[in-house]
């Protein structure tokens, strides 16, 4: 079964809890401190927020692949509420995505390629691991 043809919604809290679950996808000390974008006025309130996010990304990864920090930044951005002012769109923050894409590249789930586009693919492992739980879904 294709990770693409499930809901998304339950396929990243399965992906979530089985990545919570590695060891090389803890979130870093700094990350109980931080907002996921400048559009945002808090931070997150789940104490899981980090491996949803991983979870999210790594089945974007599969879905839009190759891909970067930047568009996924674009992804991930959201309208910020300026008062009287009109709503202005801000992209989320590159550094909760640049450290999230480094720590699924550690695990093997996803590599770096160069042709014919710049950015991170899904590798076999990774793919193996999303079709294992959309079958479980």
């Amino acid at each position: 079964m294709d990770a693409r043809n499930k809901d998304p919604q339950k396929l990243i809290a399965v992906t979530a809890v089985k990545l919570g679950e590695m060891k090389e996808l803890a979130p870093p000390v700094w990350s109980r401190f931080v907002k996921t974008g400048t559009a945002k006025r808090r931070g997150p309130d789940s104490p899981d927020w980090w491996s949803v996010r991983a979870a999210s990304i790594l089945r974007r990864v599969y879905m839009d692949g190759p891909v970067g920090t930047s568009r996924l930044r674009t992804v991930y951005g959201s309208r910020k509420h300026r008062g009287t002012k009109r709503e202005h769109f801000y992209m989320a923050s590159g550094a909760v995505i640049r450290k999230i894409l480094q720590q699924l590249e550690a695990a093997g789930m996803i590599k770096k390629v160069d042709k014919p586009k710049k950015g991170r693919v899904i590798t076999p492992q990774g793919q193996k691991f999303l079709d294992g739980l959309a079958k479980a879904v």
